[in-house]
């Protein structure tokens, strides 16, 4: 059996994104301690970038979901119809 590069062990995996999740609290839990100074009001709110990072993901799966179901084509598109 071929072994696994090491980003492809479920071990590593794991610690990953055990430290990519502590670095992201981190980041939202050092906004007590680092005033932040928002140019449009809503941006002054705890954990913003957080928060509208994760919102603006969701609406780009949304969108690229629904471009999808628009622009899918059929399984025969390349098929042999140009005779």
């Amino acid at each position: 059996m071929k072994k696994r590069h090491w980003l492809e062990q479920p071990k590593t995996i794991r610690r990953l994104w055990i430290v990519f999740i502590a670095i992201l609290a981190l980041t939202v839990i050092a906004q007590i301690f680092i005033p932040v100074h928002g140019h449009f009001g809503l941006d002054d709110t705890f954990g913003f970038n957080a928060w509208y990072g994760f919102t603006t993901c969701i609406a780009m799966i949304a969108v690229a979901k629904a471009l999808g179901i628009f622009l899918k084509r059929k399984d025969t598109y390349y098929g042999d119809d140009d005779e």
